[in-house]
């Protein structure tokens, strides 16, 4: 299993937009084939950094998942809508496997 977690820089005045375009990712990317963990918005702290988090089983699922989120209708709508608004400024994607695992048990 593999998290990709995306770092977005953020224009922090279309915070707003973000959220919209969190939202929707939030119903695609589940529907597309991906584990979503979830967007995060800023909230404390800097507020020009955004994240999105979800799983994968590999990259060769990954390659799958991205084709249908390209042809999901929701997916194309919420790519016209980054472009159109503009409140995307940086978008990083890295891979990460789970490497603390097993976990100990809470006291």
């Amino acid at each position: 299993m593999l998290t990709c977690v995306i770092r977005y820089q953020i224009d922090p005045t279309k915070k707003a937009q973000f959220e919209t375009y969190a939202r929707n990712w939030g119903q695609a990317i589940p529907r597309c084939g991906a584990d979503l963990i979830g967007y995060f918005a800023p909230h404390e702290g800097s507020s020009t950094l955004a994240y999105g988090i979800y799983n994968i089983e590999c990259l060769a699922a990954y390659e799958a998942y991205r084709a249908r989120l390209m042809a999901d209708p929701l997916g194309q709508e919420n790519y016209a809508f980054a472009q159109r608004e503009k409140f995307l400024l940086r978008e990083d994607r890295t891979f990460l496997k789970l490497a603390s695992a097993p976990h100990g048990n809470r006291p």
